[in-house]
């Protein structure tokens, strides 16, 4: 399908719920979908933002990707936005960590970089990589 990601950044949180008021309060993620236990452990949900979607759940929910994912480190993700600035702005005033301001960068993107509150770091800017030839998928 044209038009379609074929790459899904994957994370999980010690605290879901908390992580998912933030992403969409501080940087405009829409919630897709979300399937939780009755306690509301977030098994998963799906986070989108343009045509991009980040998938989530809550550690410690069982499972191989849960145990592979037991000892993982933050996670970096890159977000392309349109207006850098006024992103940032949003995300400062939802008082999220912000690790370098909006900056100019020598390949040409204007990015900034905020930590969520369990230690990962997104990157947002407006850099589109460049698809390999042949990159399509098999």
């Amino acid at each position: 399908m044209p038009g379609t990601p074929t790459m899904y950044p994957t994370v999980l949180y010690q605290d879901a719920q908390a992580a998912i008021a933030q992403l969409t309060e501080a940087f405009g993620f829409t919630v897709g979908a979300k399937y939780e236990t009755e306690d509301g452990l977030v098994l998963h949900a799906e986070l989108s933002y343009g045509n991009g979607t980040v998938m989530l759940g809550s550690k410690g929910r069982g499972g191989v990707f849960a145990e592979a994912m037991e000892e993982a480190g933050p996670v970096g993700v890159y977000v392309r936005v349109e207006d850098t600035d006024a992103h940032h702005r949003r995300a400062e005033r939802a008082g999220v960590e912000i690790l370098l301001p909006p900056t100019d960068m020598e390949y040409g993107s204007r990015e900034y970089l905020a930590r969520d509150a369990e230690g990962n770091v997104w990157s947002f800017g407006t850099y589109t990589p460049a698809v390999a030839a042949g990159g399509a998928g098999p």
